[in-house]
């Protein structure tokens, strides 16, 4: 993973980047805002979206960029390359050079994301 210090913004997460994770980055960022209107920021050194809490990530790594769910378990129905795992009901797709995902799925996912946020609360907060 990669040790550096946090970007100021999402502008500048990405424009930090280069070579596949610029370009899948900036994609996969396009169609999760489009998917849904996220509160869009640097949290825990990465892209994170927030809905009524977490909803959402997109990390850059060395030689993966991960999208990240905090209710995975509950999209895998939509996305069966969901992998689940984690606190709460984490999921990821994990994304390496030369693997796409659609637009239209993140963006779908992402509305998914959202709608689960607003009907069952932040996903973090203790019962």
């Amino acid at each position: 993973m990669r040790k550096q210090t946090p970007a100021a913004n999402p502008d500048a997460y990405v424009a930090a980047l280069g070579g596949w994770e610029a370009h899948c980055v900036a994609q996969l960022r396009a169609a999760v805002r489009a998917g849904a209107a996220f509160d869009e920021m640097i949290k825990w050194g990465h892209l994170v979206y927030f809905a009524n809490g977490p909803a959402m990530l997109i990390r850059a790594e060395d030689e993966r960029v991960l999208l990240g769910f905090w209710r995975g378990r509950r999209l895998t129905d939509l996305e069966p390359r969901i992998e689940i795992g984690g606190k709460y009901e984490m999921g990821r797709i994990v994304l390496r050079e030369g693997h796409a995902i659609a637009s239209e799925t993140v963006e779908h996912l992402a509305a998914e994301a959202d709608r689960l946020n607003l009907e069952l609360g932040d996903p973090t907060a203790r019962i």
